[in-house]
C-alpha cells in the first residue's frame, strides 16, 4: 500500500519551550554551529473548539496553520504526564484550501477559539528541529523539538541537552502559545 504524501503523521512530539528575552544569543550560537536557518516566515495559527468535547478539559487542540502559502490542519492530543518537557501526540494533514477547511469545521459545530500570530525561524540542529518564535501579543522563545527516536533512547533528555548547548535556560514551559494567550489578562 502507497502512503499518501499529504498526511504526516508524527506519533510523539516532544519539545521544550523557553522565554527568552532576546533571540540573538540562541540565534548566533545556531549559526556558527550550522551555518543558518531557513527564511523566516509568518506563521498564522487558529485554534478551534469542538461542539461534542471541551478541548480545555480533555488537553487537545485542533488547529489549521496558514505558511508559505500553504495550509495544515494538526491534532494535537493530550499532553503525556510522564514527561518534565511537553510530549503529545500530533497528526499533521496538508488541506488544499483553507477557505473550504474553516467552512467544512463551521458546518460541523466546531468554533474559532483564537488566532495565533508569529514569525518563526527553523534551524536543524543535531536532528533537532529548534525554532526561534517571535509571538504577536506574547514576546520570544526558543522551541526545540526532538526527532523521532527508536526505542529506548531519551528523547527529553535529549532536547535538554541541545538547549543547554545553544544557551537556553530555565524551566521549560508546558503551555502552548494559545494557553498562553486566552490566560493573558
Amino acid at each position: 500500500m502507497k502512503s499518501d504524501p499529504a498526511i504526516v503523521i508524527c506519533m510523539l512530539e516532544v519539545e521544550i519551550k523557553a522565554r527568552v528575552p532576546d533571540l540573538e544569543p540562541v540565534r548566533e550560537r545556531l549559526i556558527a554551529y550550522c551555518g543558518g536557518s531557513t527564511a523566516r516566515v509568518h506563521e498564522r495559527d487558529i485554534y478551534y473548539a469542538a461542539p461534542h468535547r471541551d478541548f480545555r478539559v480533555t488537553d487537545e487542540a485542533l488547529r489549521l496553520r496558514f505558511s508559505e502559502g500553504a495550509w495544515t490542519l494538526t491534532y494535537k492530543g493530550k499532553k503525556l504526564k510522564e514527561y518534565r518537557a511537553k510530549a503529545r501526540e500530533e497528526l499533521n494533514c496538508r488541506v488544499e484550501s483553507g477557505a473550504v477547511m474553516e467552512e467544512i469545521l463551521r458546518r460541523l459545530g466546531f468554533t474559532k477559539v483564537a488566532e495565533v500570530e508569529k514569525w518563526r525561524e527553523y534551524y536543524s540542529f543535531r536532528g533537532a528541529t529548534v525554532s526561534l518564535d517571535e509571538v504577536k501579543g506574547l514576546g520570544t522563545f526558543v522551541e526545540i523539538e526532538a526527532p523521532g527516536m527508536p526505542a529506548g533512547q531519551d528523547p527529553e533528555g535529549y532536547v535538554r541537552e541541545i538547549a543547554e548547548e545553544i544557551g537556553v535556560t530555565g524551566e521549560p514551559l508546558l503551555s502552548s502559545y494559545l494557553e498562553l494567550l486566552l490566560a493573558r489578562p
